[in-house]
């Protein structure tokens, strides 16, 4: 299905959403979030885009690749960005129902407060897109890195 062709104000308020969560975040840290969420979400079409975005951004293509096993490959990655991939993953996941106190803390201490607020947005904006992307079966293969920069 090609939801935004059926809900296109529904589309519309999600690029404008998403923009919006982008603002004051390092454009690779970002990549890296949605890359995360969207592993967790298996959402291909979303890998598809934010990893080629993420390259355009000038990440390493070894990052990316390690990202899926962040914690074992600690030493790829900035002590905030592990903060925010631990982050993401407890947002995105929320199987106890809540983010565990001691994950938001660690975020709450490397992010000031306005980042911080963008980094959730954006994580809960990418989790909104996964949840179209997978249950549309949107396919990959085809995005243009910064295509919807």
């Amino acid at each position: 299905m090609e939801w935004a062709k059926h809900a296109p104000e529904v589309y519309k308020a999600m690029i404008r959403l998403d923009t919006a969560a982008k603002q004051g975040l390092d454009a690779r840290l970002y990549e890296l979030v949605k890359i995360r969420a969207s592993q967790l979400n298996h959402c291909a079409f979303c890998l598809d885009m934010h990893t080629k975005d993420a390259l355009a951004a000038g990440e390493s293509v070894e990052r990316i690749v390690q990202l899926s096993a962040w914690e074992e490959s600690r030493h790829f990655y900035t002590e905030k960005e592990l903060a925010a991939i631990e982050l993401t993953e407890a947002i995105t996941v929320l199987t106890d129902g809540f983010v565990p106190d001691e994950v938001y803390d660690r975020a709450a201490g490397l992010f000031e407060e306005a980042e911080l607020a963008q980094l959730i947005a954006a994580i809960t904006v990418i989790n909104a897109w996964n949840r179209f992307g997978v249950t549309t079966r949107m396919t990959p293969g085809h995005y243009q890195p910064g295509r919807h920069a």
